[in-house]
């Protein structure tokens, strides 16, 4: 007999002071049959999730106390978790200034509940590395990359990454020396299409560029096509 796998409960933490939004949010994730727990400000959010155990934090830009930037450089610098920011704000420039903070993914308001689960869980896909199935190492020049353990090392010191981060890495990496597409990266790591405005994927290439320090010139762009791993700084 043929028997299907049911999908893991998720625990979630919502930073959001809108407290309608947080009760419709968390009666939908109980009826997908996940737990959501909600924190209205960014001090009770900070306390919950140094306190808590949650697979994924979604965290509002406009908080009360604390706002939503300070409040995630905050969780970065203690705990490493994948986070998806909410935004009201039309502004290209607060998402971007989200990604440069850490945040794996954002969604503007207002969303569609069953897009918000959707990207919780590409998120997760991204982050969990029990999924992997790849243990050996990938090693070009001086670069060092683990898909197992999800670490990486230039020049053997270890380079700190999100989760996103890596994944773009590795899919640069194992690519190495062909020229990947946006589309290709968008779709196979980002789970969208890729826009002509969207600047989501060239916040996390300069991210990388930077975190490689002198392997900067590691990663080369193709105008209007892509990215390349060239293997040689």
């Amino acid at each position: 007999m043929e028997s299907l796998e049911k999908p893991r409960q998720l625990s979630l933490l919502l930073v959001d002071d809108d407290v309608e939004l947080c009760g419709m949010m968390r009666e939908f994730f109980a009826q997908e049959g996940h737990h959501l727990d909600c924190a209205y400000n960014g001090r009770e959010g900070l306390t919950a999730a140094l306190n808590g155990t949650y697979d994924l934090i979604i965290l509002d830009v406009m908080l009360p106390v604390v706002d939503g930037f300070e409040l995630l450089q905050r969780l970065r610098r203690r705990k490493d978790m994948p986070i998806i920011m909410l935004t009201a704000r039309v502004q290209q420039q607060d998402r971007i200034r989200g990604l440069d903070a850490g945040a794996d993914d954002y969604l503007p308001k207002p969303f569609d509940p069953d897009e918000l689960l959707a990207r919780v869980r590409a998120v997760l896909r991204r982050s969990e590395s029990l999924t992997r199935t790849e243990s050996d190492d990938i090693l070009i020049g001086n670069l060092r990359l683990n898909p197992t353990t999800r670490e990486v090392w230039l020049d053997n010191v270890v380079v700190d990454l999100t989760a996103a981060e890596f994944d773009l890495l590795e899919m640069l990496m194992r690519a190495a020396g062909r020229v990947v597409s946006r589309d290709e990266i968008t779709a196979a790591l980002f789970e969208r299409e890729a826009t002509p405005y969207d600047r989501f994927l060239d916040v996390h290439i300069s991210h990388l560029r930077k975190k490689l320090e002198g392997a900067r010139s590691l990663i080369r762009t193709v105008r209007g096509v892509g990215y390349v791993f060239t293997g040689a700084a």
